[in-house]
């Protein structure tokens, strides 16, 4: 028989946190080993609950929604949306440019597919979640990584990112706050990264699903609020912002100047209907969900949990020798520099060495696209003290590395 291979397509597309050190994970626990998992960013697996009225607005709205939807998504959720983007000072959005999604990831790849021809290439930073620059893959497209200043903050390296430009560039992607860095960027950056799309005539893809998980005072400034003279695709959603990763609840906003972007939007528009609709129960909790934007997060206020856990971890590590991070103030991630030449080590061999003998599960930063096999992320959703364990155990491994 003919063998069945997987298509060509697939050969750039990698996503590592669920790859194979969790794979490796996995057969760990099958053998029933206990795994400390610090690498994906799912809260529920850390007794994080969404909020109880949304969870009671989702089974309120089950008998409601049992047929599809328009394919954009009902009409009282996207007026939901529109009106948040006009609170984040995004301009020309309306109930029409947008579309609801079964979370963000599948937006992504909705957005790539209609947006690419073989060849185009993609602007994005390194580190990035991965999905984008699969997403870019898989559609033909050629992704370009940008760097991010670990010097300055993790900031994008705007003048890196315009020495990458050439004429087959047609987008840059920001992931604002990021992920795995945990980083917010601030307005001036922002403003940086326009100058550039504006000068070479690009498309922004903003993901700004992290918009609301905010530390130390800080602020979140909408891509598209600081350029409404560009294309804008802005991306955002509920799975972080309201706990609630299982609801698959995103949403893609066609901001700004889309006067040349008809065709893109059009494609957009057919994809959308192509896979009918997102899912409609997690529709109807929008407009609940954005109704609550004025109200800072507790969570992420001195003495809530995720504010309690970024200082554990961040104090931790602090602690280790070998290890340097910088901290951050959104999301719920850190992603730490391993000295790789003192241990002689590279981060995936660390990620799967710390595996094996501490049983921590972190993912490295090679799979987040990172140049150097030097970092890895934790994800620092557990209780403090785990967290603490955590930094003894990739202590007493670095020592251990050390001696040999």
């Amino acid at each position: 028989m003919k063998t069945v291979d997987k298509s060509t397509r697939l050969e750039n597309a990698h996503y590592e946190i669920r790859g194979p050190i969790l794979e490796e994970a996995m057969r760990m626990e099958a053998a029933g080993e206990k795994i400390l998992k610090l690498n994906i960013g799912n809260p529920a697996a850390f007794g994080f609950d969404s909020p109880p009225a949304i969870r009671e607005a989702l089974a309120e709205s089950l008998l409601r929604a049992q047929g599809y939807s328009q394919s954009k998504g009902i009409t009282d959720a996207r007026e939901a949306i529109a009106d948040y983007c006009a609170y984040k000072g995004m301009k020309n959005v309306g109930v029409g440019d947008i579309f609801t999604g079964n979370g963000v990831s599948e937006l992504i790849l909705m957005a790539m597919q209609a947006f690419l021809e073989p060849g185009d290439e993609v602007l994005l930073p390194a580190p990035d979640y991965p999905l984008w620059t699969a997403a870019v893959s898989l559609n033909g497209g050629v992704p370009v990584h940008y760097r991010c200043d670990e010097q300055a903050g993790w900031f994008p390296d705007v003048a890196d990112m315009r020495k990458k430009v050439t004429p087959r560039t047609r987008a840059i992607v920001i992931i604002n706050p990021n992920n795995p860095t945990g980083v917010l960027y601030p307005r001036e950056v922002l403003e940086d990264v326009a100058a550039v799309a504006r000068e070479f005539d690009l498309t922004v893809f903003a993901d700004e699903i992290y918009d609301r998980l905010l530390m130390d005072g800080q602020k979140h400034t909408a891509f598209a609020a600081v350029a409404p003279d560009l294309f804008v695709v802005s991306m955002n959603g509920l799975s972080k912002s309201h706990l609630a990763t299982g609801f698959r609840s995103g949403w893609m906003c066609m901001c700004g100047e889309k006067a040349h972007a008809k065709g893109y939007i059009e494609g957009v528009n057919t994809l959308a209907s192509m896979r009918l609709c997102s899912n409609v129960p997690a529709q109807h909790i929008i407009p609940l969900a954005l109704a609550d934007r004025d109200r800072p997060d507790p969570l992420y206020l001195p003495g809530g949990k995720v504010y309690e856990r970024r200082e554990a971890i961040c104090k931790a590590l602090e602690e280790v020798d070998g290890i340097t991070a910088v901290r951050p103030n959104a999301a719920f991630y850190v992603f730490p520099k391993i000295d790789i030449k003192r241990f002689n080590t590279t981060d995936r061999d660390f990620c799967f060495g710390l595996l094996r003998e501490k049983k921590i599960l972190v993912v490295s930063g090679s799979g987040f696209n990172w140049e150097q096999p030097d970092h890895f992320r934790i994800v620092y959703l557990p209780e403090p003290d785990e967290l603490r364990s955590a930094a003894r155990g990739i202590s007493q491994y670095l020592s251990g590395l050390e001696t040999k």
